[in-house]
């Protein structure tokens, strides 16, 4: 495989639960190609934006298969994956686990690359992971925000 990829990726929500959204750099190794993406949603949780920052990510990679090193701070998802616990929620079909339809929706895409995680320390000075924090707050404070429908269905928006 020669497609090397690799995924910056970060989450924020103000007020987890509040306005939230994510920042993503992909860079392709060896070439030079960085694209950045960013998206707001209305009402959602940090957790949630971490985790769908790295499956649009994923869902971007036109060719298959790459290898593919996902840059994170955040612990849930790198660990989740990389210590395989997101499999045996998969078994029991997520029973009792938050953010099913997005882990669901991640397993669809994980298979396709050679996924590894790297966890790296949030606010550290890592020029991706700031670029993507930066990213994720503006998306977060964007006009006319996308609906997070399936948290929303179970968390419904507070009444002002």
């Amino acid at each position: 495989m020669h497609n090397k990829i690799n995924i910056y990726t970060d989450g924020s929500a103000l007020g987890n639960p509040g306005p939230g959204g994510y920042g993503i750099i992909l860079s392709w190794e060896g070439k030079a190609y960085t694209k950045e993406i960013s998206q707001g949603y209305r009402y959602t949780t940090n957790n949630r934006m971490e985790l769908l920052a790295v499956i649009v990510a994923l869902e971007l990679l036109k060719i298959a298969p790459c290898v593919v090193t996902v840059y994170t701070d955040s612990r849930y998802v790198a660990d989740a994956v990389s210590k395989k616990w997101v499999f045996s929620w998969e078994k029991k079909n997520f029973k009792d686990k938050k953010n099913a339809d997005l882990w669901r929706r991640f397993l669809k895409i994980f298979p396709k690359h050679q996924v590894q995680f790297q966890w790296i320390k949030g606010h550290n000075n890592h020029p991706q992971n700031e670029r993507c924090d930066t990213l994720a707050v503006a998306a977060a404070k964007q006009q006319n925000l996308l609906t997070d429908t399936n948290y929303e269905l179970e968390n419904p928006l507070p009444n002002p």
